[in-house]
C-alpha cells in the first residue's frame, strides 16, 4: 500500500504566511474589528485548505471565496512549475478526503444571559443543516465537566438530538473543553474545531499554554466564536486561534446563526483537486499551485507541502517470498483454533481469578486474632506477607479504581445500578468482570467466525452489551419482586403499628419477617435512621433506588402523617388495598396482551434466528450480502425497517397504568 502523507490546513497556512505572521495577525484583527463578526475564512481569494499525498497522486482541498462559481473542467494545477493532469469536483462528491468538524459548545450557567444558550442551540442546528453530508461532525460540551457528547459522525439526526438535549451547569472549563475537542477531531484528513464560549476559563489545572501546545501539536484549524468576552479573556481566545491559524469572531443573537452558517458554507464550497504525480518525480517537498477559472477571473491558490515518495517504478517487480514450514513439520489447520482456544481459556481463568469471591464469615476466634493483630505493631516478618497477598488482584482493582476516579459519572452510574440490582460487586470489580467478558467474546468470535471480521465485530458487540443487559435484567427482576411484595409489607407495617409499636419498631419487624428484597432495604433504612437520617428521607432513598411510584406514594403518605398527624396504620392499609387493585389490573392487562407480545417476540426473533441458521448451514448463500455493495444496501434497509417494526410492535402491546 502506498504511503499516505497529509498536510493540514494549519501547516499550509503557516507555509503561506512565512515570517509575516505578526503583521497578518494585526491586519486580520483590524479587519475583524471593522466588520464586526465577519465569517471565518470569508476571504476574497482562494486558499489551499488541505493537501494529502498518496505516493501516486495528490488530493488538494481548496477553499473558495463566497459566491465563487468555478468551472470544474478548466481547473489546472502545477507542482513546482510542472503541469499536472488535474481533475476537479466539489468536495464530498467522491468522499476521497476525510473531513471532520468538532463543535465545542460552552454549556456554563452564564449562557442563560440574554438568551445566549437558545441562540447557541439554534446556531448549532443551522450549522448541522448547512454542513456537507460527508463531513463528520462531533460535539464537545464544557462546563464543570468536559463531555464528548457525540463522537464525529455523519448522522445528523444523532447530532440534532444531542444539541436539543444540552443542559447548562456551573463553571467554564474552556481550556479542557478545547483540548477534548482537538482530541475528538482525530488525526486523519482535514480537521477543524469551532469553539463557542461567552466566558473565561475557571479551571485551575490547565493553562492557556497547555491548550496552545495541544492545538499546535495536532495541526487542527481552530476558530472561536466569542459572545461578549473582553480584555484578557479575548486575548486568551486569540492565543488559541493563533495556534490553530484560525480567527476569533464576535457574534451574538441573530448574527450567531449567520456566523455558524458561514462556517458551514466554507466546507460546502470547497473544491477537491486530484492529480497523479509526474513520472520520475522524486522531491519530498514542492509548491502546489491550483488555478480555478470563474466568470470574474481566475482564482489562484498555492501551498508548499510535503510529498510522499512515489510508488515503485513499473519496471521493478515486487516479489513476495514464499513462506514454508521446516522440513518434516506440517502444522494442521485445526492447530490455529486449538491455540486460540487455549489462549481464551487462559484469559478466562485470569479474569475469573480477578473476580473476588464472597468473603467467609469470621468466627469469634478469628475476630479476636484479627483485632489483636491489628492493634500490635506489624513486625518486619509479617509485613512482606501482607504486601504479597494477591498482588495481581490488588493491581487490577487499583487500575480499575483509578479509571473510575477519572470518570466520576461512570462510577456513580455503576454504583447506582449495582445497588439497584442488589449486587455485592464494587464498581471497580464489575469493570474487571466486564473486561473479562469482552475478552472471552473476542476469542469466541475468532473461533466461530474463522477470522471473519463481521462475525468478530458481532461478538465484540455482544461482549460489550451482555453485562449491562444482565445487570438491567437483575434490576428489573428485583424491582418486580419489590413491587409484588409491597402491599403485604405495608399490611405488615400497619398491623405492627396497630399493635402499639413505633414506626422504627414496625420497620424492624419487616426486617425480621418480611420478604426480600424489601427486608434488606428496610434494614438499610434502620441503619440510616440510627445515624441521624430522617426515616422519611431514608424511605425516599429506597423509592429512588427501585424507581417505584407505588412506594413513593406510600412515603408521601407517611411524610404527611408525620407532619399533620392521623392514624398511620389505617392510612397504610388503604394504600396497600389500592396497590393490590392496581396489581390486579396490571396482571389482567398483561394477560390480555400476551398474544400480541408473543407475536412481537416471534416476528422480531425470526429474521435473526434464520440468519444464524443460514450462517451455520449455508454461508455461501450469505456471501452477496457481505461482499457486494448492493447486499450492504439491502442489509442496511432491512435493519432499519426491522428496527422500526420492532419499536412499533412493542409500543402497541405496552400498556401504561
Amino acid at each position: 500500500m502506498a504511503d499516505v502523507r497529509a498536510v493540514s490546513v494549519v501547516e499550509v497556512r503557516r507555509a503561506q504566511r512565512g515570517t509575516s505572521k505578526p503583521l497578518m495577525v494585526a491586519l486580520l484583527g483590524l479587519l475583524a474589528a471593522l466588520l464586526l463578526a465577519s465569517p471565518a475564512h470569508a476571504a476574497d481569494e482562494a486558499s489551499v485548505a488541505h493537501v494529502e499525498s498518496t505516493g501516486d497522486g495528490l488530493n488538494v482541498l481548496v477553499s473558495l471565496p463566497p459566491g465563487a462559481d468555478v468551472k470544474m473542467r478548466g481547473v489546472t494545477a502545477t507542482l513546482d512549475g510542472d503541469a499536472l493532469e488535474a481533475t476537479a469536483e466539489h468536495a464530498g462528491t467522491g468522499a476521497v478526503v476525510q473531513r471532520t468538524a468538532v463543535l465545542a459548545i460552552d454549556t456554563s450557567s452564564s449562557m442563560r444571559k440574554a438568551g445566549r444558550f437558545e441562540a447557541a442551540k439554534e446556531a448549532a442546528a443551522t450549522y448541522l443543516d448547512a454542513v456537507p453530508a460527508d463531513v463528520a461532525v462531533g460535539i464537545v460540551t464544557f462546563d464543570s465537566d468536559v463531555t464528548e457528547a457525540l463522537a464525529p459522525t455523519t448522522d445528523r439526526a444523532a447530532a440534532t438530538t444531542v444539541i436539543d438535549d444540552l443542559e447548562l451547569s456551573k463553571d467554564t472549563l474552556l481550556f479542557d473543553g478545547v483540548i477534548a475537542a482537538v482530541d475528538a477531531a482525530g488525526s486523519d484528513g482535514q480537521r477543524s474545531v469551532l469553539v463557542l464560549s461567552d466566558g473565561a476559563d475557571t479551571g485551575a489545572d490547565t493553562t492557556v499554554d497547555d491548550v496552545t501546545a495541544a492545538i499546535a501539536d495536532a495541526d487542527v484549524l481552530v476558530d472561536v466564536v466569542s459572545m461578549g468576552q473582553r480584555g484578557d479573556a479575548l486575548d486568551v481566545l486569540a492565543q488559541m486561534t493563533d495556534a490553530g491559524d484560525g480567527e476569533v469572531i464576535t457574534a451574538s443573537g441573530d448574527a450567531l446563526a449567520e456566523t455558524f452558517a458561514a462556517e458551514a458554507d466554507v466546507l460546502a464550497s470547497q473544491v477537491l483537486v486530484t492529480a497523479p504525480l509526474p513520472d520520475g518525480f522524486a522531491a519530498t517537498e514542492a509548491t502546489i499551485e491550483v488555478t480555478l477559472p470563474t466568470a470574474g477571473g481566475d482564482l489562484v491558490a498555492s501551498a508548499f507541502a510535503t510529498i510522499a515518495a512515489s510508488s515503485t517504478p513499473a519496471d521493478e517487480t515486487l516479489t513476495v517470498p514464499e513462506t514454508t514450514t521446516p522440513t518434516g513439520i506440517e502444522v494442521p489447520s485445526w492447530a490455529l483454533y486449538v491455540g486460540i482456544g487455549v489462549l481464551g481459556l487462559g484469559l478466562f481463568m485470569f479474569a475469573f481469578l480477578l473476580v473476588p469471591g464472597k468473603p467467609r464469615p469470621l468466627s469469634i476466634a478469628d475476630r479476636v486474632a484479627a483485632y489483636s493483630t491489628a492493634t500490635r505493631r506489624p513486625s518486619s516478618e509479617s509485613a512482606p506477607e501482607a504486601a504479597a497477598a494477591d498482588p495481581v488482584l490488588d493491581q487490577a482493582k487499583a487500575a480499575a479504581q483509578g479509571l473510575l476516579e477519572r470518570h466520576s459519572g461512570l462510577n456513580n452510574r455503576l454504583m447506582r445500578r449495582l445497588g439497584a440490582a442488589g449486587s455485592e460487586f464494587k464498581p471497580s470489580e464489575w469493570l474487571l468482570v466486564h473486561a473479562g467478558v469482552v475478552i472471552v467474546a473476542v476469542l469466541l468470535g475468532l473461533l466461530v467466525g474463522m477470522g471473519n471480521l463481521i462475525v468478530g465485530l458481532v461478538f465484540v458487540l455482544l461482549g460489550l452489551v451482555a453485562p449491562p443487559l444482565y445487570l438491567s435484567l437483575k434490576v428489573s427482576r428485583r424491582r418486580k419482586a419489590f413491587d409484588d411484595a409491597l402491599p403485604e409489607v405495608l399490611q405488615l407495617l400497619a398491623g405492627a403499628l396497630s399493635a402499639g409499636l413505633s414506626l422504627n419498631q414496625a420497620v424492624d419487624t419487616v426486617v425480621n419477617e418480611g420478604p426480600e428484597p424489601i427486608a434488606s432495604e428496610f434494614k438499610r433504612v434502620l441503619v440510616e435512621a440510627r445515624i441521624g437520617v430522617p426515616v422519611e428521607d431514608a424511605f425516599e432513598g429506597v423509592a429512588e433506588r427501585f424507581q417505584s411510584k407505588d412506594f413513593a406514594w406510600a412515603v408521601m403518605a407517611i411524610r404527611i402523617q408525620r407532619q399533620v398527624g392521623g392514624n398511620l396504620a389505617e392510612l397504610l392499609k388503604t394504600v396497600a388495598g389500592t396497590m393490590r387493585e392496581r396489581q390486579f389490573l396490571r396482571r389482567h392487562v398483561r394477560a390480555l396482551s400476551a398474544e400480541g407480545r408473543l407475536s412481537a417476540y416471534i416476528l422480531c426473533a425470526l429474521p435473526v434466528v434464520f440468519l444464524l441458521y443460514l450462517f451455520l448451514t449455508n454461508r455461501d448463500f450469505l456471501d452477496p450480502l457481505v461482499n457486494d455493495p448492493r447486499g450492504w444496501a439491502i442489509s442496511g434497509f432491512g435493519v432499519v425497517w426491522m428496527a422500526i417494526g420492532t419499536f412499533t410492535m412493542f409500543r402497541m402491546v405496552k400498556v401504561e397504568l
